[in-house]
């Protein structure tokens, strides 16, 4: 069914992206990554939280960690991972198939900046075989996602201060 929802959503909001079917699973970051051919950071990972009673949805670069203290500070409480059984129920879509698009209900999505370092990323279409790939500009328009930045800083990003 989710699958079905996220192709509808695309023939209706922008009918020139497709959705993409591997026979291999894309239901984690590694394996999705070798799926569509790119490198696990350009996988756009949707995470179902609660902060209090809230259910949002916040897209990240594959490789990004959530930094708990910077999503407390931006929604007031401490975030929850949604169970597996709430994530299907209030998205429509089976975990490892989770993305901002044919959602069940409509729900507050999040792109975190952590993917504006990318011109193309791939998130899931629904399901644990489906993916898209998207700019993430026109991901977050489609959506209507707010940018924040709620990811560690990578180390790699970190200025040491040695020449």
């Amino acid at each position: 069914m989710s699958l079905a929802s996220v192709r509808a959503f695309f023939a209706e909001k922008a009918p020139d992206i497709s959705v993409i079917e591997s026979p291999q699973s894309s239901a984690t970051v590694p394996l999705a990554a070798a799926a569509y051919g790119v490198e696990p950071a350009r996988i756009a990972k949707t995470l179902s939280l609660r902060v209090g009673e809230r259910a949002v949805l916040i897209v990240t670069s594959g490789t990004s960690r959530m930094d708990n203290k910077k999503v407390k500070a931006l929604f007031g409480g401490k975030p929850k991972m949604l169970s597996l059984e709430e994530v299907a129920e209030i998205t429509g879509h089976e975990v490892g198939g989770v993305c901002p698009f044919g959602l069940r209900v409509p729900l507050p999505i999040y792109c975190d900046v952590s993917m504006k370092a990318f011109d193309i990323v791939v998130p899931a279409a629904g399901s644990t075989h489906s993916a898209v790939r998207i700019a993430p500009e026109r991901m977050a328009k489609l959506v209507g996602a707010e940018w924040v930045d709620v990811c560690e800083a990578r180390p790699s990003a970190r200025h040491t201060g040695q020449s």
